[in-house]
């Protein structure tokens, strides 16, 4: 298999993936390390591997989106430093295999970060015709509404009105977007519930893995559902939560 016909057959599962929400690609990564229908590639407390509750997703409405990472990090003005542009943001998504998921981290003060936007109407337009189908970033956004036609899943710290000069530091390094690691070319999984990232090699396992955590949640809760016996309601739930 060529490069290419890799990253087209990791496309297509990335696309089979929208259909599980965030959560259940959680679960089959590194959720429950101890169960046959878990990857565990990570220890599920102390590893940087999805977003914490500071990321707010824009348009919960939306699907769930599955992408490889490109990454941009934004900080102060700075007269040594100027030799990187937004331009080479686009390029970097240019040169991904696609879809890409950009994460943007905010590398200001903490009083400059929480009011300064680092997308908007314009940037997102731009980003989403070169390849981009999610942003998940450590800062706020602005332009909600007229992001909104857009559908471009976007997962930011809240909103602001506006924002001052923020030159680009770098792009495509190792990131930390609230509390999950992310490097160029890892996978990231998004939706309302937040962001989780592993390694694209690993997609065919968590598709699999997906379909058998659905079939058997769905079979649990059905279960469930019929009893209103605490033990017996226990009894269903054993393996997982105790």
């Amino acid at each position: 298999m060529t490069y290419e016909e890799k990253m087209e057959y990791y496309a297509s599962i990335m696309k089979e993936l929208e259909h599980f929400d965030t959560p259940t690609v959680t679960n089959a990564v590194a959720t429950y390390p101890a169960l046959s229908d878990c990857l565990g590639l990570y220890e599920p407390h102390k590893t940087n591997w999805y977003t914490d509750e500071r990321v707010k997703c824009l348009y919960p409405d939306l699907k769930p989106r599955c992408g490889f990472a490109v990454t941009c990090v934004y900080g102060m003005p700075s007269v040594d430093f100027n030799r990187r542009s937004f331009g080479d943001i686009l390029a970097a998504i240019g040169e991904s295999p696609k879809p890409v998921i950009l994460a943007m981290k905010s590398n200001l003060p903490e009083e400059y970060r929480r009011k300064n936007a680092l997308i908007g109407g314009n940037m997102l337009t731009a980003f989403k015709q070169v390849g981009v189908i999610g942003v998940v970033a450590d800062g706020p956004a602005r332009d909600l509404e007229e992001m909104r036609p857009l559908e471009v899943q976007c997962e930011f710290t809240g909103l602001t009105a506006g924002h001052g000069f923020m030159p680009v530091e770098a792009v495509n390094v190792p990131v930390t977007i609230c509390s999950m690691d992310v490097a160029p070319g890892e996978v990231i999984h998004m939706d309302q519930n937040g962001s989780v990232k592993f390694p694209a090699k690993y997609l065919p396992s968590v598709l699999e893995f997906c379909k058998q955590i659905e079939a058997k949640d769905l079979k649990r809760q059905a279960k469930m559902k019929e009893s209103t016996d605490p033990e017996e309601i226990a009894k269903i739930m054993k393996g997982i939560y105790e």
